[in-house]
């Protein structure tokens, strides 16, 4: 007889529940979220378990990988698929948790997710703390900014480089001003170096990375974009077609049929939303700057410009984008800009 089980992850320990092919729990238990743990406790059933399900979470691919390398047969679920499936459940604890993971193996009712690589994790993790320190550096200047207003002191336009100076001058002759704007400037230097630090570190990372390198043959797409869409992807074989990369990073209009109602909706936003801002800043980009080598892509994006508005434009071009560059990966070639934009093409 078949067995499964379901793993709720914990930060100190993960809840294991075993089943049987009737449903039948046949074993429960506390395991420290460890794969030496996880393992060992497997080993100790005296039977082979058919399904393993692990939900998708900041310690998950980690396990999977070593789960995986212990001859275990192990799945990732899509969190939201999980989430959904206990929608019904009127008790939530860790307990009841790995207990609905094991019945979605035992049925069969998951999606199976993919684990990134390692040098794909590396990757995000870079591009992760480079959007971080951008974040804060931005927070600092808009909180300097604001407190400076108050005192109708304007800082205005200017430059990186140049925003310690401005500050400066306009604290200048207010002591408590000026207190308040040497901690935060010091605080803004040290934010500066460092995003300078990812800037040129991520230049060099897409420099070495061959399918960073195809990517950015695309004509508005740079390293950031590139890095992002080349470790969300990770491996392009995972899809059998193209065209549901747009769907995969929530670039597709939502669709309700049911009866005589039908109709579609805004983009579903699921997926990797870091995916999403970076293609469409690609698509803003290629829109709105004189970028050459896309005429063709600009002029379709602009047709749907004009009866939809540029917003909608944009969002069919960053879904248009996620879909040639799946092809690009797919096929190691770089960006071909004499290639026709054929309906069949423009609808995916």
């Amino acid at each position: 007889m078949d067995h499964y089980a379901g793993i709720d992850v914990s930060l100190e320990y993960s809840s294991v529940c075993v089943v049987d092919a009737s449903g039948k729990i046949v074993r429960e238990g506390k395991v420290a979220s460890e794969p030496a743990a996880l393992i060992s406790w497997f080993g100790s059933l005296g039977f082979a378990v058919a399904r393993i399900g692990l939900e998708a979470g900041p310690l998950s691919q980690w396990l999977y990988a070593a789960l995986r390398d212990g001859g275990l047969a192990v799945e990732l679920l899509e969190t939201r698929h999980v989430r959904d499936a206990f929608k019904a459940m009127p008790v939530k604890t860790d307990r009841n948790d790995a207990r609905g993971i094991a019945q979605l193996m035992r049925l069969g009712w998951f999606r199976p997710v993919h684990c990134k690589s390692l040098v794909a994790q590396e990757t995000r993790a870079v591009l992760t703390a480079r959007k971080l320190v951008q974040s804060k550096l931005h927070d600092i200047e808009m909180s300097l900014r604001g407190i400076l207003r108050g005192f109708g002191l304007k800082v205005g336009p200017t430059t990186p480089k140049r925003f310690a100076q401005r500050i400066n001058e306009l604290v200048a002759g207010h002591a408590s001003l000026q207190i308040i704007a040497d901690a935060l400037l010091a605080v803004h230097a040290v934010l500066l170096r460092e995003f300078n630090g990812f800037e040129k570190r991520m230049r060099m990372m897409a420099r070495a990375d061959a399918r960073a390198a195809l990517l950015m043959s695309t004509p508005a797409v740079g390293p950031i974009v590139a890095l992002t869409y080349a470790c969300a992807i990770d491996d392009p074989a995972r899809f059998k077609s193209s065209k549901r990369a747009g769907s995969h990073f929530g670039l597709t209009p939502r669709k309700y049929q049911s009866g005589e109602t039908d109709y579609s909706g805004r983009i579903s936003k699921i997926g990797d939303a870091a995916v999403r801002e970076a293609l469409y800043q690609a698509a803003h980009v290629m829109l709105t700057k004189p970028v050459k080598g896309c005429a063709q892509l600009k002029s379709w994006a602009m047709r749907i410009a004009k009866r939809a508005g540029m917003k909608t434009a944009k969002v069919a071009l960053a879904r248009k984008l996620a879909v040639i560059m799946h092809r690009m990966l797919a096929d190691g070639r770089p960006f071909n800009p004499t290639a026709r934009t054929t309906p069949a093409a423009a609808a995916a």
